[in-house]
């Protein structure tokens, strides 16, 4: 019974007491029946929980001290505020006196907002995955007085959850000694799960590697429908860009034609939002078709770069369209007027999920009127079609060309009525209650938005791009960034807690690919100045890699080497000291990097899909890898048309004056603007237009 029971684990955790002013207790009261110590975060998730009859409290050391003088268990749960299932659970279970009653009585409940610590969440999601393989959020974890998991799960109904509560306050009271060597051994998992063997050489470092690695997961490719075969599509940035990436170093058409493929599934999918722009989380059909509603900011941020890469390599004009209507709708609805950008939007509204984003035929024909005949026929509005309650997902199944042919009509006519039907569902659907927003301004996200901002300037030369990406940066730099330290998220009054390894190489990298686009030196001073802090707080002896947090005041450390929806941040450390150690002429960094690659070897090969932005680095290692130094009055233009073109491993950077960067040095002159195209430490004979650089890179 008890292996049982212990199977179901599920894990998070986060604390933070506070008191109540008498005042501000005496209005909560009069306006609602229970109030608990939420009531004082800025955390939307939180304070959705702040008048639960449970007795909520914050994650903080004060809570897991009381828990200890009570000998009390710790009920921690985790979620996030556009949850779908969190909500579920907090109305059926968390909004219920009866099940408050149980849970006030025989735990200290901690409520966590994952966005906010993640590092927490990555300490019991390591926990659930070593014993039972999967998870998800809601998670609701068990813990000992010290922090040690007995018990986990996800969803549960009210009944199980009643079941659940008595089950374990039982166990622990009757029998404390075998629970406490129940989570003891989970915690040594835990621990022994980071454990990664340091590299001694770099023998393994070889094409061979990368290619076998492709070559594995070609084997549950969906080469139909996009992505990789399962019911549920997640869209994976990291995979996308590797493959990207391995498809025009290697010249592997099989490859080229499953990421175009997966591309335009992504693009004409219910996944990517057609009136609004951006993407929602994932699909919960292999078609692309029916999305999970949340918008996620990171999701969108990566995705502006795999698209702008895309075109920068193919010229689809689809992919065009999908970076530039994502742009629009991060700049309406994801925006804090005060610069920076929110964490999500929440995937229901008025307790139905989808609700502000999907149509039932009636409001289509409403709408668009005369366009619908058109609109009924490129959206494919038929009665086979329909999801649920009647109503519609908008999809599409080919391109605007084939659909162009087919019904013998002017491209141009098409995209004109195009951004009528937009203009129009737009209006109509801001008449509906739109779903909550997560106001939090994180800083790895939008560090990967800078990038996502930057990269779309390359692709397209949009100014305005780029204006985005300086303003955003230096947004966090203003907000979460303290005494050379930074803060994980910003909101105002907030608690700001210190920023983890993400954090720092995210920033590094955005830093790094700022630096490329403009030319400005502040922005490689600062990679330079946050990579060295990464290093000195986060480096980890025993396994050569980086700590996912800088405290050690958890049940266990944590290094965090797979990549999930956003890239692994070891990985991105990675090739930030690759990038920086070009561009600063540092061995050591390069070093650096080829040892910590060399050691995620044994997992890549065979895992391909989890270790993406690995294989990226080891694309950087051992395809060639070109440095492209522009230095002259007029480097800014030929930068600029350098990048419209995408070249994978290729570190582009120029200056417009005189410099003692090991890139430039000695190769300023007053009267001319030069190329440098270089590989291996040998340079080709400066050049000085953009096509005569890119003819040296084909030939060298």
């Amino acid at each position: 019974m008890l292996n049982t029971l212990f199977s179901k684990i599920f894990f998070y955790s986060f604390l933070a007491i506070t008191i109540l002013s008498c005042k501000d207790t005496k209005k909560q009261k009069e306006e609602h029946k229970f109030t608990n110590s939420l009531i004082t975060e800025t955390s939307p998730y939180l304070l959705q929980h702040a008048h639960n009859p449970v007795n909520w409290h914050a994650w903080s050391n004060t809570a897991l001290e009381n828990a200890k003088k009570e000998d009390k268990l710790v009920l921690v749960s985790i979620g996030y505020s556009s949850c779908h299932w969190c909500h579920v659970m907090e109305k059926e279970s968390f909004e219920d006196e009866e099940v408050a009653k149980i849970m006030n009585a025989n735990f200290v409940n901690i409520k966590v907002d994952r966005e906010e610590r993640p590092d927490v969440d990555q300490v019991y999601m390591t926990a659930l995955q070593l014993i039972k393989g999967s998870g998800g959020w809601p998670l609701n974890v068990i813990t000992l007085p010290n922090g040690k998991p007995i018990y986990g799960g996800t969803y549960h109904s009210k009944e199980e959850w009643i079941k659940v509560l008595e089950k374990i306050s039982t166990l622990y009271k009757n029998d404390p000694k075998k629970a406490n060597q129940y989570a003891d051994m989970v915690s040594q998992g835990i621990q022994e799960a980071n454990l990664i063997t340091p590299s001694s050489g770099y023998e393994s470092l070889t094409k061979k590697v990368a290619n076998e690695s492709v070559e594995n997961w070609k084997n549950v490719w969906d080469t139909k429908k996009g992505g990789d075969q399962s019911q549920e599509k997640f869209m994976l940035p990291s995979n996308l860009n590797f493959l990207l990436d391995y498809a025009i170093l290697t010249g592997d058409k099989e490859v080229e034609n499953h990421i175009k493929n997966t591309l335009n599934k992504i693009a004409f999918g219910g996944i990517y939002d057609f009136v609004g722009g951006g993407f929602y989380r994932y699909s919960t059909d292999p078609n692309w078709k029916v999305p999970h509603f949340e918008k996620m900011l990171y999701d969108n941020a990566q995705l502006l770069s795999v698209f702008s890469k895309a075109y920068g390599a193919f010229k689809e004009p689809i992919y065009k369209e999908v970076v530039y209507k994502t742009i629009e709708y991060l700049e309406r609805d994801m925006k804090n007027p005060n610069g920076g950008y929110y964490a999500a939007m929440d995937a229901d509204s008025e307790g139905e999920e989808g609700k502000y984003y999907v149509w039932k035929k009636e409001e289509l024909e409403n709408t668009l009127g005369e366009e619908f005949a058109e609109f009924k026929s490129y959206f494919n509005i038929t009665s086979e079609n329909i999801w649920e309650h009647k109503n519609y997902v908008l999809h599409r199944g080919i391109t605007d060309a084939e659909f162009c042919t087919k019904n013998k009509m002017a491209n141009s006519k098409l995209q004109e009525s195009k951004e009528l039907w937009k203009k129009l569902l737009l209006t109509e659907r801001g008449k509906r209650i739109p779903p909550r927003l997560d106001d939090k301004i994180i800083t790895s996200w939008n560090a990967l938005l800078i990038t996502g901002f930057t990269d779309a300037y390359n692709a397209f030369g949009d100014s305005s791009f780029l204006d985005m990406a300086t303003k955003g940066i230096t947004n966090l730099l203003n907000n979460s960034l303290k005494n050379n330290e930074l803060r994980h998220s910003y909101k105002v009054n907030s608690k700001q807690v210190k920023g983890f390894l993400e954090d720092y190489t995210f920033l590094v990298d955005a830093s790094i690919n700022l630096y490329s686009a403009t030319l400005d030196t502040k922005y490689l001073d600062l990679a330079n100045s946050l990579n060295s802090k990464a290093m000195t707080s986060f480096s980890d002896d025993s396994s050569g890699m980086y700590r996912f947090n800088e405290n050690k005041d958890l049940i266990a450390q944590i290094i965090k080497t797979n990549d999930g929806v956003i890239p692994s941040p070891n990985a991105v450390m990675a090739q930030n000291l690759l990038r920086l150690g070009h561009l600063n002429y540092d061995k050591k960094f390069l070093d650096k990097s080829k040892s910590m690659v060399s050691a995620m070897v044994p997992m890549i090969t065979p895992n391909a899909s989890s270790y993406a932005r690995w294989n990226s680095v080891l694309l950087n290692t051992t395809y060639t890898y070109y440095e492209i130094a522009v230095v002259g009055a007029k480097a800014k233009p030929l930068v600029k048309k350098l990048h419209n073109k995408y070249i994978p491993n290729t570190l582009l950077v120029g200056s417009t004056e005189d410099s003692k960067l090991p890139l430039f040095e000695g190769r300023y002159v007053p009267d001319g603007t030069y190329i440098y195209v270089c590989r291996d430490n040998s340079c080709k004979l400066p050049v000085e237009t953009a096509e005569a650089a890119v003819k040296q890179l084909n030939g060298f």
